[in-house]
């Protein structure tokens, strides 16, 4: 098996991920520098399925490949999505010891919500990268009433900074909320598309990805995902 497709099914990180580990040379196979072309070979164990070569991620021995499991957290305003063990804020606190599960893309430590986390490097990349162009639908509330030009304008894209943001679906809710799906994941894009047409961001929630709906969640609470979530989403992302 190829090296970046077994270190994303170990759960360590995403496929894209692992090959920026290799091109960086934090990946070591056998007391060398590992490579692109590198290959591993995988053998059956107590454990699960492990690789028969010596693997250090950073100069940590790398784990087998674990089941893979999928879990839906209803992120509170506060907890910061970087896995930063001396931070109290960090979701890492929140995370089982075992399996290891990442966050799938981010929610700003001001942002609450649906907030995936899973094991499964390969779905992890077929849901972030930008190419395959899958939803994320959150409900906001801006600081004052809008208008029918401020959905146009979202809706068409928004120029900032050194970016214009894709297209994407607007749904008034309110005279100060909208419903918003992107098929982008830029860094606080939400916030930032507002503020350059003059309105803040007071209250930003993930309600969806893809057909994952967050529902009645409680804020707070983690949950797995069923079989047929499960499905879906591989579906969607053809997996």
């Amino acid at each position: 098996m190829r090296l970046a497709k077994y270190l994303a099914l170990t759960g360590l990180c995403s496929r894209r991920a692992a090959t920026r580990y290799i091109r960086d040379g934090l990946i070591m196979i056998e007391g060398r520098q590992a490579n692109h072309i590198d290959t591993v070979t995988l053998i059956e164990s107590p454990d699960g399925l492990i690789c028969k070569e010596l693997l250090l991620f950073d100069g940590m021995a790398v784990e087998g490949i674990e089941p893979k499991q999928y879990r839906m957290l209803n992120k509170c305003v506060g907890t910061d999505c970087r896995l930063l063990p001396d931070d109290s804020d960090s979701l890492l606190h929140l995370l089982p010891a075992s399996p290891r599960l990442y966050p799938v893309g981010r929610l700003d430590k001001d942002s609450r919500g649906l907030l995936l986390l899973t094991n499964d490097g390969e779905l992890t990349q077929h849901l972030m990268h930008p190419d395959f162009g899958h939803t994320k639908t959150y409900r906001v509330r801006v600081d004052r009433p809008y208008g029918d030009e401020f959905l146009q304008k979202m809706a068409q894209g928004v120029s900032y900074r050194d970016v214009t943001t894709l297209p994407c679906t607007m749904t008034r809710l309110s005279e100060d909320q909208f419903e918003i799906v992107l098929t982008q994941g830029l860094n606080r894009q939400i916030r930032r598309m507002s503020q350059a047409l003059g309105f803040k961001v007071i209250d930003l929630k993930r309600v969806k990805i893809q057909t994952l709906m967050l529902e009645d969640l409680n804020e707070g609470e983690m949950r797995e995902l069923t079989v047929e979530e499960i499905d879906k989403l591989k579906q969607e992302t053809r997996i």
